[in-house]
């Protein structure tokens, strides 16, 4: 299942109960609005002990409609890469 914005801004409240809930909520928002501008940028995205996010440059192809066989022509687009860190793999595969 994954996480929505507002339940981890719920967890955060309820293991912080000391930082006010909109304070939460705007370090939330600002950490967000720095990771998607620093990508519109073409710039790599580094949390330590996380991940990192990158940019990939898929080309221009032809490809095809599988259902009607047409061939169409997808144009070169911005792909988001994100690799887990080798700490956080092992966390979560009990490795460690």
């Amino acid at each position: 299942m994954a996480i929505v914005k507002s339940k981890l801004l719920k967890q955060l409240a309820d293991n912080y109960p000391n930082f006010l809930k909109k304070d939460l909520e705007k370090s939330i928002n600002i950490l967000l609005k720095e990771i998607k501008l620093a990508l519109k940028k073409g710039e790599n995205v580094e949390l330590r002990d996380f991940g990192t996010w990158s940019l990939n440059l898929q080309k221009a192809r032809i490809s095809r409609n599988p259902r009607t066989g047409e061939k169409l022509e997808t144009p070169e687009k911005k792909k988001i890469r994100f690799k887990i860190s080798k700490k956080l793999f092992k966390k979560i595969n009990n490795n460690e």
